[in-house]
């Protein structure tokens, strides 16, 4: 695998224009024993197994204070991630989702299998994704 965005994302945001800004942009771990996000043909939420999410989705951390082009053209980039409490299985996933409120319509924008931390093992801790200076991720 590799760290990427989303096939159906890219093409969203490239014929929609969608603005990753104002939408509830949460995070997930995933558990590769239970299931595993594939970049090139998963799109929604509902297509990641239930039992792989870490945490369950009702449980998810809503990025704060996202921005797209304030560190450079095209970088979107948002306040690091804390996931409270977190506890479940095992992951080697993190998935960043837009929450529709739907699962078969909440878009699956950008996934990590290759960074500091991965595997992760939750302990009932809280655990911080720290994003880099350069941003999460770039168009």
């Amino acid at each position: 695998m590799a760290n990427g965005l989303f096939a159906a994302y890219r093409t969203l945001v490239l014929t929609s224009g969608l603005n990753v800004t104002t939408l509830a942009i949460k995070g997930m771990f995933v558990d590769n024993a239970d299931d595993t996000a594939v970049l090139a043909t998963d799109d929604f939420i509902d297509d990641i197994a239930s039992a792989a999410r870490v945490p369950a989705e009702a449980s998810t951390p809503t990025l704060t204070t996202p921005t797209a082009g304030s560190i450079a053209a095209g970088v979107f980039n948002a306040d690091d991630l804390v996931f409270t409490s977190l506890s479940g299985d095992q992951s080697e996933q993190l998935i960043l989702y837009e929450d529709s409120g739907t699962e078969s319509t909440s878009d699956l924008l950008a996934m990590w299998d290759t960074a500091t931390g991965l595997p992760l093992t939750p302990n009932g801790g809280n655990v911080t994704v720290v994003w880099s200076a350069s941003g999460i991720y770039t168009f």
